[in-house]
């Protein structure tokens, strides 16, 4: 039987092994989501300097959404996401799903963050 802690460890290799290859920069910052059962979460990361420069998430006051953890949820936290990244200069990202699968909520907020003005 699978567990969830056996689900959560494959995942972690998986984004480990992404995140060898893939490291965001001042020009082009890495945007990283985080899926939780009732969250998600997206920043915009300089590794460089290790700094972020913008995030969201269904946390936000701002978002005042009803349930969190449905597409329309992703969708909100991806726009508001790209908003934050656009004002602050950033139109060009490297996109990091945290070793998801690019499908359903993580491919929402990716959707709806090249939408909104950022380009990966």
């Amino acid at each position: 039987m699978i567990t969830k802690q056996d689900k959560n460890a494959t995942r972690k290799k998986r984004h480990a092994r992404v995140r060898s290859k893939l490291t965001g920069t001042a020009e082009r910052p890495r945007l990283n989501v985080f899926r939780s059962n009732q969250h998600i979460y997206a920043q915009v990361i300089d590794d460089t300097n290790s700094v972020t420069i913008a995030s969201a998430s269904t946390l936000d006051k701002e978002l005042s959404i009803d349930s969190t953890s449905n597409m329309d949820a992703a969708k909100a936290v991806g726009d508001l996401v790209a908003k934050r990244a656009v004002e602050k200069g950033i139109t060009n990202v490297v996109f990091d799903r945290g070793g998801y699968l690019y499908h359903g909520r993580v491919k929402a907020l990716a959707d709806a963050a090249r939408e909104a003005g950022l380009q990966f």
